[in-house]
């Protein structure tokens, strides 16, 4: 008896849950959804983002390296300038000639976020590649304060905003060297140029050393959030960490933007914008006017479509010529 009740039971459920698998089925059809998570769950995507963790990480180790001041507390060395640039520089140059092949070489949550707003990745892979070099930079951070001594790891190259300047003054100088980088990355990186004939890597670690010569005094010349994130985790230190995101962020999609979209559109892009602006500054002289039927002549001056634009067809020779063409030809009268 249990056993017939059980049954009877499972019958009675069996069509709510035919009904549930059902709409499932149709919302993990959802087109958005299908799109977002395209080509996520591949191998070629995986090795993507451990690309990008593995980049970050060896940056990250490296760059922050150079901001080790060797002299201690007590007897602190000048900090070079030179030094830090060209390392910071040279390290991501060799990262993006090394990864950039397998991951497209963002190293950079702000060049990501560039590149989604820019149609360039998807959203979901974004996502990835962002924790992926979160991960990294954490990693890189760690390991130098490990193998670093005590006595010398000072900040372990924690960017600050200088004392005299407030957060908001921090954030716009991240926002400028940002862009610069960016807007670097996306004219170096153009398959639609045909003159750059140099090394795209080495163009972009120019930048990353030009924004450090300018903007280490400043801010520690971020331009990166995740290499601000890394040594803030290992240290503690948030102190204006909010400044090492919002001002890459908008610097690069600012930058991202207008490449993009207003100095160099794709072929399709300018089509459009030819169009719309050509619609836009037609002559507006020309005015709508009502004919009766005792009005036999109309000022040519008056009108939009002037004499000779408009073709009249004679029905009945096109349909002649409708009977002796094969192809149905449709036509129209005005």
């Amino acid at each position: 008896k249990k056993h017939l009740q059980a049954e009877r039971k499972i019958k009675r459920l069996l069509p709510f849950f035919v009904f549930l698998f059902s709409k499932c089925g149709r919302l993990c059809k959802c087109e958005s959804i299908m799109v977002a998570f395209k080509g996520v769950w591949t191998q070629a995507f995986w090795k993507a983002v451990s690309a990008e963790f593995l980049a970050m990480f060896i940056f990250v180790l490296l760059s922050l390296g150079s901001t080790i001041n060797w002299g201690g507390a007590e007897r602190p060395l000048p900090v070079d300038m030179v030094l830090i640039s060209l390392c910071f520089g040279l390290s991501i140059a060799t990262m993006v000639q090394c990864f950039g092949h397998i991951s497209g070489g963002h190293i950079n949550p702000a060049v990501t976020v560039a590149m989604v707003c820019t149609r360039k990745i998807s959203l979901a892979k974004s996502v990835f590649y962002i924790l992926a070099q979160c991960l990294g930079a954490i990693a890189g951070a760690g390991i130098l304060y490990l193998i670093t001594p005590p006595s010398v790891v000072g900040g372990l190259g924690v960017t600050a905003v200088h004392g005299d300047l407030s957060a908001g003054h921090g954030l716009l100088v991240e926002l400028i060297i940002t862009f610069q980088l960016v807007f670097t990355i996306f004219a170096s990186c153009d398959s639609k140029r045909s003159d750059v004939t140099g090394s795209v890597a080495l163009a972009i670690g120019f930048s990353v050393a030009i924004g450090h010569l300018f903007a280490i005094n400043y801010t520690g010349a971020s331009m990166n959030p995740a290499r601000s994130f890394g040594p803030a985790v290992i240290m503690g230190n948030w102190e204006n960490q909010w400044v090492y995101w919002v001002g890459p962020i908008i610097g690069a999609v600012l930058a991202g933007a207008l490449y993009e979209y207003v100095y160099c559109p794709d072929v399709e892009l300018k089509r459009r914008f030819k169009d719309v602006f050509s619609k836009a500054t037609q002559p507006s002289k020309g005015k709508y006017i009502e004919v009766d039927d005792n009005r036999s002549h109309v000022e040519t001056d008056d009108l939009i479509l002037k004499p000779g634009i408009v073709h009249v067809i004679d029905i009945d020779r096109g349909e002649d010529k409708k009977g002796r063409d094969a192809s149905s030809e449709v036509l129209s009268s005005v």
